[in-house]
C-alpha cells in the first residue's frame, strides 16, 4: 500500500505497523484492566436481567457458530455474539469512557474484538493488540469533535464507537492495509446512535455499542469479501464529521499525527457509579460533605448541583423531568436522584436503580430540593468536572468540588478497586471459582496462546 494519504489509511497503517512487543506495558496493562472491568458490568447486567431482549433477539435470528454471548451456552456467529455482549456491557452505565471524547470505548470495542479473536483463533496477545488499536481508534476520533456530537443529538459512543470497533476486529481479521482501509470506510455508513432516549428513559443507548460491535464484524467481513468503502470516510466533504458535525472544525488530523507516540487507552476513565459520568464527580463531592460534616437527610434545606454546559443537558435538564424519573435507566441521567439516592441510603450502586428504588419517597423528597448553577471549568481536558452547595437547616452553606471525577487519569482508582469492582459484578453471575478463574485468566491474557478461558462466560446467569 502507498503511503497513507487520508486519516483512516493513517490508522490502517498504524495498525498494521503495531507488533505486541511495541505495545508500552502500561498501556497493556491498562487495556486488561478496562478488559475485567468491562467483563464485570456485562455480567452484572446479566444477572439483573437487564436488556434479556437482545439475546433473546439473536438466539432468534438463528444460527451457531464460534463467538461466545454472555449467558448463552451455545456459541453464536460472530456478529450476533458482538451484538449481545456490546449492549450488555453497556445496559448498567458502569462501563468506561474516555473523558476527551465522551466515548464508552470498551463496550463496542471490546465486544468486536472478542467476538473478532474468538472467529479467529486469536492468541491473548493478539486480542490486547487490537483492544488497544480500537481504544485509539475510538478516542481519537471522539476527540476530533470534543462534545460536540452530543450538541448535535449523535451518542458519541455509537457513532465514533463503529470506528474503533471495525479497528479491532479489522486487526483480529488480519486484514491488510488496503482492506483494512475500505472496512473503516464500510463502517462510515453504519454508525449511528441518537440520544433521544432521554426524552422518555426508554433502553435504545444500550443497544448503540452493541450495535456499533455488530456493524463492525459486518464491515470487517464485507471487506475481507472484497466490499470497497471510502477512503476518506472521515475527512471527505461529504464524509462522517462532515455529515455529522455539518461542517464544524474538527482536528483529526492533529489527533492522528502521534499515533503510536501518545497513548489514550491510559486516560480512559474507570466508573465507581453505574450513572451517566457527569453525576460522579457532583455524587463523590456531597459524598465528602456526609462524611466530613456528618450530614445526613434530615439536615438538609437544598442543593445546588455544580455541573458545566454539557452535564447540564444531560442530568439535570429539564428539570421537571429530572426530578421523578420515569425508568430505572432515567434515573441513571438524573442528577437530582442520585444525590437523593446518596443521601437517603450512603452509597449509589446496581441497586440504586430498580424499578423500587427509584420510587423511594424518601429519596424524590430530597430529589426535590434540588437546583442546579451551570459553571465554565478550565478547557479540556474534559475531565467531567462537578459539585454540590449544600443549604442545612440550621444555616451553614457547604460547598465541595471536584475537578477531575474519580477513576480517571488525573484522580485515579487502584488497580484493587477496579478488581474487586469486577469481582463483586461477576459474583452475581458465576460461582466464586469461576470468578477468580476469569479474573485470573484476564490478568495475564497477553501471556495466553488463546482465548479458551473466555468460555466460561458461557455459564453465566443469575445466581440465587
Amino acid at each position: 500500500m502507498r503511503a497513507p494519504v487520508t486519516s483512516a489509511q493513517q490508522l490502517a497503517a498504524f495498525a498494521a505497523g503495531l507488533s505486541d512487543a511495541g505495545l508500552p506495558a502500561d498501556v497493556s496493562e491498562q487495556a486488561l484492566l478496562h478488559l475485567l472491568e468491562t467483563l464485570g458490568c456485562g455480567l452484572a447486567a446479566l444477572a439483573l436481567g437487564e436488556v434479556t431482549f437482545v439475546l433473546s433477539a439473536a438466539i432468534e435470528a438463528g444460527g451457531t457458530g464460534p463467538a461466545t454471548a454472555i449467558g448463552s451456552r451455545d456459541g453464536l456467529p460472530a456478529a450476533g455474539a458482538a451484538l449481545v455482549n456490546g449492549t450488555l456491557f453497556h445496559a448498567l452505565d458502569f462501563d468506561d469512557t474516555h473523558p476527551d471524547s465522551v466515548v464508552h470505548v470498551s463496550a463496542a470495542v471490546v465486544a468486536a474484538a472478542l467476538a473478532a479473536g474468538e472467529a479467529a483463533g486469536s492468541s491473548g496477545a493478539g486480542l490486547v493488540r487490537a483492544l488497544v488499536i480500537g481504544n485509539e481508534t475510538s478516542a481519537r476520533i471522539g476527540m476530533a469533535a470534543g462534545g460536540r456530537f452530543h450538541a448535535r443529538g449523535f451518542h458519541p459512543t455509537g457513532v465514533c464507537g463503529v470506528f474503533g470497533a471495525t479497528a479491532a476486529a479489522a486487526s483480529l481479521r488480519g486484514l491488510d492495509e488496503e482492506r483494512f482501509t475500505h472496512a473503516l470506510g464500510i463502517a462510515g455508513s453504519m454508525a449511528g446512535g441518537l440520544f433521544e432516549f432521554l426524552a422518555d428513559g426508554t433502553k435504545t443507548k444500550p443497544l448503540h455499542p452493541g450495535w456499533a460491535a455488530h456493524a463492525a464484524l459486518m464491515a470487517v467481513g464485507l471487506a475481507a469479501h472484497g466490499a470497497t468503502g471510502p477512503a476518506t470516510v472521515l475527512e471527505g466533504s461529504r464524509g462522517f464529521f462532515a455529515a455529522y458535525l455539518h461542517g464544524e472544525d474538527h482536528d483529526l488530523e492533529a489527533q492522528l499525527a502521534d499515533l503510536g507516540a501518545r497513548w489514550e487507552t491510559p486516560q480512559m476513565a474507570f466508573k465507581p457509579y453505574p450513572a451517566c459520568h457527569y453525576i460522579h464527580a457532583p455524587l463523590d463531592a456531597l459524598a465528602s460533605l456526609m462524611r466530613d460534616h456528618g450530614l445526613g437527610p434530615q439536615d438538609v434545606e437544598g442543593i445546588v448541583a455544580l455541573s458545566d454546559e454539557t452535564g447540564v443537558g444531560l442530568v439535570l435538564h429539564p428539570l421537571a423531568d429530572k426530578l421523578r424519573p420515569r425508568t430505572a435507566y432515567d434515573a441513571k441521567f438524573s442528577l437530582p436522584y442520585c444525590l437523593g439516592a446518596m443521601l437517603v441510603h450512603g452509597r449509589v450502586n446496581v441497586g440504586s436503580f430498580t424499578a423500587e428504588a427509584i420510587a423511594d419517597p424518601a429519596v424524590l423528597e430530597l430529589a426535590a430540593r434540588v437546583t442546579y448553577e451551570q459553571k465554565d471549568y478550565a478547557a479540556a481536558p474534559d475531565a467531567f468536572p462537578g459539585g454540590v452547595r449544600v443549604t442545612t437547616r440550621d444555616g451553614r452553606t457547604l460547598e465541595a468540588e471536584l475537578r477531575h471525577q474519580r477513576g480517571g487519569a488525573q484522580n485515579p482508582m487502584a488497580a484493587a478497586e477496579i478488581i474487586a469492582k469486577f469481582e463483586a459484578g461477576a459474583e452475581l453471575a458465576l460461582p466464586g471459582e469461576r470468578v477468580a478463574e476469569l479474573r485470573d485468566a484476564v490478568r495475564g491474557l497477553d501471556n495466553g496462546p488463546d482465548l479458551r478461558a473466555l468460555a466460561v462466560l458461557r455459564g453465566a446467569g443469575p445466581r440465587s
